[in-house]
């Protein structure tokens, strides 16, 4: 980062971050869809593969376009380093592979994205490394989970899609004790709202998917910390393994950051005037959102986020077949499991985002048949009420 991306605020730094004019003097930033770069020199060429002369080489790790993303992203959330990739479950995958070794331990949030886990549990148990999930407000099962060998603690807060709050406070002095690394899941917050560095996190792992974007355009993650964990060991498996994100991935996501403030802002008061609504619907069980007072963590949400965000999960009466009939009852809510969207999205989490998951899983994790998660866009909130109360009034 340079001196004015530390020093402006956050709107600023969202919008000017990280650009570097080329010699045609642009204003926007400019895509390069290129695969390769032309050296001056043999020379040249062999400085810059051997890393002695810094520069691009080739698109699978070094993008101008890229860079600045990673560099705009590194800015907002206060890290040193960032490396974009192909998707946010690749910028997870490429965090653990490229810190950690065979016979590792990870402690894991149950309260996780249900192909998190299974990443964990299918695919990165091959190559030896063993992961234990606690429950994520639990700071005492924290504690007795971590074993010699646990190089890692893992978690989303606010949680997938329960809304629970972690206290990184407490759990970055955990980790510090126990010389692990903690790594934060900011998705759902973003650095407009929360940044999790300042908050002891070691590492912070973005779906840049969602909420950075948008506008469900694109696919993409990013992995932000200090030059050493993510601009050396991150950067090091992206450069062999190749889970690189596109050029124009990376135009999209700048042109989101410029506008996240105000988005972030305008989905969480969104959100809390919905979720105030749900919580007087007879048919609604329970609401699971931080900004409301009757949320366990809601004076710790006050705390570490600068609003509440614009995820919320709520029960119905019916189970299954309640929630399944509010959602078809819906006129044009869009039925994805996508978030982060100025369209508002619903979904029904324990046969979709969570639906890999064996029933013990869910139910550890509070993911029940009755349960409904909203991604509130930027409708007129009066217009999201009425749709849903389609099916509200059928159960």
């Amino acid at each position: 980062m340079t001196n004015f991306d530390q020093e402006k605020g956050f709107a600023t730094r969202a919008v000017r971050a990280g650009q570097v004019r080329t010699a045609e003097n642009e204003h926007a930033e400019p895509i390069f869809p290129t695969s390769s770069y032309v050296f001056d020199s043999a020379e040249q060429a062999a400085a810059r593969f051997s890393g002695e002369e810094p520069g691009n080489i080739y698109s699978r790790f070094t993008n101008p376009t890229v860079r600045n993303f990673e560099q705009r992203l590194a800015a907002l959330e206060g890290g040193e380093s960032c490396v974009a990739t192909s998707s946010g479950m690749s910028a997870i995958l490429s965090t653990f592979m490229g810190i950690l070794s065979a016979g590792d331990h990870i402690v894991s949030s149950r309260s996780i994205f249900g192909t998190t886990r299974v990443l964990f549990d299918k695919y990165l148990a091959k190559f030896g490394l063993e992961t234990d999930y606690v429950a994520l407000t639990d700071i005492s099962a924290w504690q007795q989970a971590i074993k010699p060998n646990t190089k890692a603690l893992f978690l989303e807060t606010p949680s997938n899609p329960l809304n629970e709050i972690a206290d990184m406070a407490a759990l970055s002095a955990l980790a510090k004790a126990h010389d692990c690394l903690l790594i934060v899941d900011n998705c759902f917050c973003t650095p407009a709202l929360q940044r999790p560095l300042a908050q002891g996190a070691d590492i912070v792992v973005h779906s840049a998917t969602k909420y950075i974007d948008g506008q469900g355009r694109c696919v993409g993650g990013a992995v932000v910390g200090d030059n050493q964990l993510v601009g050396e060991d991150v950067y090091g498996f992206l450069r062999t393994a190749g889970p690189t994100m596109s050029p124009f991935n990376a135009w999209t996501f700048l042109k989101g950051l410029e506008t996240l403030e105000l988005r972030m802002n305008a989905h969480s008061a969104a959100a809390s005037s919905l979720a105030q609504w749900l919580e007087q619907q007879p048919q609604v069980s329970k609401v699971f959102y931080a900004g409301l007072p009757s949320h366990p963590q809601h004076e710790l949400a006050k705390k570490q986020q600068s609003a509440f965000g614009g995820i919320i999960a709520f029960e119905v009466k019916g189970g299954r077949a309640g929630a399944w009939k509010l959602i078809d009852s819906t006129e044009w809510l869009s039925i994805t499991a996508n978030l982060g969207d100025t369209k508002t999205t619903i979904t029904h989490p324990a046969t979709t985002t969570h639906g890999r998951l064996t029933d013990e899983a869910r139910a550890e994790s509070g993911i029940t048949q009755g349960l409904l998660r909203i991604s509130v866009g930027l409708e007129n909130v009066e217009d999201i009420q009425a749709d849903l109360q389609h099916g509200l009034d059928l159960l």
